[in-house]
């Protein structure tokens, strides 16, 4: 039987109880790796353990909000005392945010986006950037959207909030390009997720890939072999993307 492609790697998912994060979880539990796994839905959470165990691997349960940034700082502290260091980092989670023209859009659900969404994932940084540079093999991935490109009427502050994702990590990977740390953005593109129902209440789900697959690939942007850095992958196109200009 050939060895787990990341057995004894430590992996942290925030948005884990659920869609995209939940299919990722499973599917690093798969490859051998120790999954902890953040969110804010404990029953989800455990739903996610079990189906993690019944595939033969192992997770730490986090029941946090990733807007709990003392709770990040925390958790960085025990993961540093208990595995010494943190080998991949999914930034999964995020708000849709709501539905509206921009000068329609209250001034607390602009925040509340931008926090869950951008402040969220720096804050990740700051917390587990040490932990991930003692990896022998650092890998960060950030779920993005087609929405930072392609700007819609009304989906103004998902559209700027992806965008500033995008900034941030780039911006990352530009200042980990010298280490062994590799950072990338992921675009699932529409894909069958609670969330995409809330913004596309008209469309069939069942047209729609379902989490699992892009699953799959984002597995493989985590993998010590993968070497690029500062790129995103964009799923529905299955391409990889440099978004670099010259000096």
């Amino acid at each position: 039987m050939p060895p787990s492609p990341l057995a004894s790697r430590i992996a942290l998912v925030t948005g884990a109880s659920r869609g995209i994060g939940a299919a990722t979880a499973l599917a690093l539990g798969k490859a051998g790796a120790h999954v902890v796994a953040l969110a804010r839905t404990v029953g989800g959470l455990e739903e996610l353990d079990d189906a993690i165990r019944a595939a033969g691997g192992s997770a730490t349960l986090v029941p946090l909000d990733v807007t709990d940034f003392e709770g990040l700082a925390r958790l960085a502290g025990a993961l540093g005392e208990r595995y010494g260091r943190l080998d991949i980092l999914i930034g999964n989670a995020g708000i849709a945010g709501p539905s509206s023209p921009l000068d329609h859009i209250p001034l607390k659900d602009w925040e509340e986006a931008m926090k869950v969404n951008v402040t969220a994932n720096w804050q990740l940084i700051c917390a587990m950037d040490a932990l991930l540079k003692r990896s022998d093999a650092g890998r960060a991935v950030f779920i993005t959207s087609g929405a930072a490109h392609n700007m819609r009427p009304y989906r103004g502050v998902y559209s700027t909030s992806k965008a500033a994702l995008e900034a941030v990590a780039r911006t990352y990977a530009a200042e980990t390009e010298r280490t062994a740390v590799r950072v990338n953005l992921f675009n699932p593109g529409p894909t069958r997720t609670r969330m995409r129902a809330q913004v596309m209440p008209g469309e069939d789900p069942m047209t729609l890939p379902p989490p699992e697959e892009a699953a799959e690939k984002i597995v493989e942007l985590c993998l010590p072999e993968f070497s690029e850095t500062g790129r995103l992958y964009d799923f529905p196109s299955r391409k990889l993307m440099s978004f670099r200009r010259p000096e």
